[in-house]
C-alpha cells in the first residue's frame, strides 16, 4: 500500500477567466422584466451579471480563459494531455465544445471530452482529472468551466432571467513533485430525485426542437426556486462538512472558502454551519451573478488577483446544481 509520503498528487498549476463584456445591471433588467434592484439583491446577492452577444459560442468564452491558464502554469497549448469542458450550453450538441476548444487552442495531442453536471461541473471534472493523473494516465488537464446560460434564458421568466450570467473559468491540473501537496480530498455526489425542480424540459432526444416546443417556451430554464434552495443549503452545508472532516480540519483551519455563486443566502448558511469566519468566504456573486460551472474556476482566478490566496493556502470548495448534483473539495494552493 502507498504510504501518505508517497501518494501521487494533483494541484493546480494555473487559472484563467474570461467575462462578456456588456455588463448587465438589475436596473437594466427592470426595463423588460417586472422585477426591481432590491428584490434581486434581497434574495440573492445579485447586482449585476455578464450578458454575451447572440452567436456567443462557449468555446468562444473558453478559449481565453484556457489561454490565461496555461500561460500562467508555463504550458503550451500542444503539452496539454487532456481538456475536460464543464457545461450545460456548449457550441451545440456535437461536436464536444471540448473538441472545439481544442482546436481553437492548438492543443493537438489532447483527448477531449464534455461533462454535464449542471453548477457542479467544475468540481467533477476536477475529480476526473485527479483520477486520471494519479492513475499515471496524463500529467497536464485542462479543466474549463464555462456556460452561455443567456443562450437558455426566458427573458420574460423573472425568476430564472435575473440569477444568471455568461462566463468561463479555466484551470490547468498538474501531477505534482513528490511530497508536494495538492488536491487533498474530493466528493461528488447526485441525486436524480430532484430533476424536477430544476431542468430545461425540450432539446434532447425526448423532445427535439419543433415549432411546438419552441411555442411553448421549452428550451429555457424552469425553476421551482423554494425547492432548489432548501435542497441547496443542505447539500452545500453537508459537502462542506464531510470533506472538512475526512481531512480532519476545522473552519478555523481554512484560509479561503469558495462557494458556488448561486444565491447570497445559501452561501451564508453554508459558512454558519462549517463554523468560517465572513473573511475567509469568497463571493463573487454580486458582480457576475451564477455563472453556473464557471463559478467556482472564476472566483479562484478572481483571489489570486485580489491577493486572497498564496502558495500553501488551504481552500475549502463547495457546490450544488440541477440533477440533483452536489461536489465538495479541499486543495493546498500550489501557485506563487
Amino acid at each position: 500500500m502507498m504510504s501518505s509520503t508517497e501518494r501521487i498528487h494533483s494541484g493546480i498549476t494555473g487559472v484563467g477567466k474570461y467575462f462578456p463584456e456588456r455588463e448587465v445591471s438589475n436596473h437594466d433588467l427592470e426595463k423588460i422584466v417586472d422585477t426591481n434592484d432590491e428584490w434581486i439583491r434581497d434574495r440573492t446577492g445579485i447586482a449585476s451579471r455578464r450578458f454575451a452577444d447572440p452567436g456567443t459560442g462557449a468555446s468562444d468564452l473558453a478559449l481565453p480563459a484556457s489561454q490565461q491558464a496555461l500561460e500562467m502554469a508555463g504550458v503550451a497549448p500542444d503539452e496539454v494531455d487532456g481538456i475536460i469542458m464543464a457545461t450545460i450550453t456548449p457550441d451545440m450538441v456535437f461536436p464536444s465544445g471540448s473538441c472545439v476548444l481544442q482546436q481553437k487552442l492548438g492543443a493537438k495531442r489532447s483527448w477531449a471530452y464534455d461533462l454535464s453536471a449542471a453548477c457542479s461541473g467544475w468540481v467533477y471534472a476536477a475529480a476526473q482529472a485527479d483520477s486520471m493523473i494519479r492513475a499515471g494516465m496524463a500529467e497536464k488537464i485542462l479543466v474549463v468551466g464555462v456556460d452561455v446560460m443567456t443562450s437558455i434564458l426566458n427573458m420574460k421568466d423573472r425568476n430564472t432571467c435575473v440569477l444568471f450570467g455568461d462566463g468561463a473559468g479555466a484551470t490547468l491540473f498538474e501531477r505534482m513533485p513528490d511530497g508536494e501537496e495538492g488536491l487533498l480530498d474530493i466528493e461528488i455526489g447526485a441525486d436524480g430525485a430532484g430533476g424536477e425542480f430544476l431542468y430545461m424540459a425540450a432539446g434532447g432526444s425526448l423532445k427535439p426542437a419543433s415549432a411546438e416546443t419552441i411555442a411553448n417556451d421549452q428550451h429555457s430554464v424552469v425553476q421551482d426556486g423554494q425547492n432548489v434552495f432548501r435542497a441547496a443549503v443542505e447539500g452545500m452545508s453537508r459537502v462542506t462538512l464531510d470533506v472538512l472532516k475526512r481531512i480532519g480540519k476545522t473552519g478555523d483551519d481554512v484560509d479561503l472558502f469558495v462557494p458556488h455563486q448561486a444565491n447570497a443566502r445559501i452561501i451564508e448558511y453554508a459558512r454558519r454551519k462549517a463554523k468560517l469566519d465572513p473573511e475567509k468566504v469568497m463571493l463573487t456573486i454580486d458582480r457576475f451573478g451564477n455563472t453556473t460551472a464557471a463559478t467556482i474556476p472564476t472566483s479562484l482566478c478572481i483571489a489570486m488577483e485580489e491577493d486572497k490566496l498564496k502558495r500553501g493556502s488551504l481552500v475549502l470548495i463547495s457546490t450544488f446544481g440541477a440533477g440533483f448534483t452536489w461536489g465538495g473539495a479541499a486543495l493546498r494552493w500550489t501557485i506563487d
